[in-house]
């Protein structure tokens, strides 16, 4: 990547960032998965055939898909999403009902470590809060109880497993939310930041959250103790 042009980036090691008088050209790799885009398709074409001589290469055309996340565009704007993702987490869940709930958790709760009775087996609960960490890729909706849930992965409960239950009937019901990044959109910085102010039941530490738009897209997001 260096020899053709594209120095890292020194914000995210997986990321290279060519510069030219005819624009810019971004590359994002991951193992062997890239995504190649710019303003410039000529420089595009002309490093797509650079690597096509040093790796054996397919191109898939347009992005579609990327590592679990499904993206769409069309003349307003684009959109990501992880529905297939989603329908495979609830297929691995086999919950025995088909119910969905509105909200992800239920207001003010505080779980402790002492609710509920020790689960026999912490495999499961820990498995399907892994998978939920990724899925807040494209969901900051279950941000907030995902951080929450998995603070108990060590020695989960009846009660957390419960909770966790929940966010996936909720996703049921949601699975076709996706975040929307619309083209017309500003490039004015807004950013919003919340706290819980030391109500933790167990350290009486704080529970503090943000996230950033820019113009009407929002870009990033997190919940943190």
């Amino acid at each position: 990547m260096t020899a053709a042009g594209f120095p890292p980036s020194s914000h995210d090691p997986v990321l290279f960032v060519h510069t030219s008088p005819r624009g810019r050209t971004l590359l994002l790799l991951y193992v062997d998965d890239m995504i190649i885009t710019g303003d410039d398709p000529e420089y595009i074409a002309f490093v797509k055939a650079r690597l096509r001589d040093q790796f054996v290469m397919t191109d898939l055309g347009p992005l579609r898909y990327f590592l679990g996340i499904e993206v769409s565009s069309s003349s307003d704007g684009f959109s990501i999403s992880q529905e297939k993702y989603i329908q495979d987490l609830l297929a691995r869940a086999a919950l025995a009902d088909e119910r969905t709930v509105e909200t992800p958790m239920e207001l003010h709760v505080k779980l402790r470590s002492t609710d509920g009775d020790p689960l026999p087996d912490h495999t499961r609960y820990r498995h399907l809060v892994g998978s939920l960490v990724y899925l807040a890729v494209t969901r900051p909706d279950i941000s907030y109880p995902i951080h929450i849930l998995s603070q108990f992965v060590s020695a989960p409960t009846t009660v957390h497993y419960g909770h966790l239950l929940r966010i996936l009937r909720y996703l049921r019901g949601t699975i076709t939310r996706r975040l929307f990044f619309p083209r017309s959109s500003s490039l004015q910085l807004q950013c919003y930041s919340d706290a819980t102010w030391a109500n933790d039941p167990t350290d009486r530490r704080s529970l503090s959250a943000y996230c950033v738009f820019l113009g009407g897209s929002l870009v990033a997001w997190k919940t943190k103790k």
